[in-house]
């Protein structure tokens, strides 16, 4: 079993369309793959179960907050979107308004939304290395409608915060962290995720 990603270069004669992509996703539901903007295949196998199971406690809350909270959606990692640059991601998890959910139609609602999430949250495995997970978080940062990002490093405990137009920070073994304005109320009680 692979314990880091497996990246396919594809010719540029080849390069697949986003619906093509989709299918190819489709057919491979065991994987998690994704796809940068230069057309890279990035294929990641299952995480751990140690890594599932916080995986799931970072969606559980999400999600129970946004319930809560009814402004937008939560998403897991099994969602796809797609960037402005072509690059297709699929955070571990996220969180997107409703009034900008609501501007796709439901084909692309069904697909890979054609968008970028509000909030996303990236969880390093312990196989994952910090500089791709840190440059992917600097690509859903530039794009438009993103507002926060967590990278969780869990094998260090710390947290790195990612905001547009800011630098990035860093918490050291934080007890918590807060959605700022963002998402209003929503805190992440780290106890599940360390």
């Amino acid at each position: 079993m692979l314990s880091s990603p497996l990246v396919v270069r594809i010719p540029p004669s080849m390069l697949m369309t986003d619906e093509q992509f989709f299918e190819l996703c489709q057919v491979n539901r065991d994987l998690h793959i994704e796809r940068n903007k230069t057309g890279e295949i990035s294929i990641m196998p299952p995480t751990g179960s140690e890594t599932g199971n916080r995986d799931a406690r970072i969606i559980q809350q999400l999600m129970n907050w946004a319930d809560e909270d009814g402004t937008g959606i939560a998403f897991s990692s099994s969602t796809g979107f797609i960037l402005s640059t072509g690059a297709e991601r699929s955070p571990d998890a996220s969180w997107m308004k409703l009034e900008r959910w609501n501007t796709l139609s439901p084909e692309q609602q069904q697909k890979f939304a054609p968008i970028c999430p509000d909030f996303v949250i990236e969880l390093m495995s312990p196989s994952d290395n910090l500089k791709p997970l840190q440059e992917k978080m600097l690509e859903y940062r530039s794009e438009a409608g993103f507002q926060l990002g967590w990278l969780i490093d869990r094998k260090n405990r710390q947290v790195y915060i990612y905001r547009p137009g800011q630098e990035v920070e860093c918490l050291d073994n934080p007890a918590t962290v807060s959605g700022d304005r963002v998402l209003p109320g929503f805190v992440l009680n780290m106890s599940k995720v360390w």
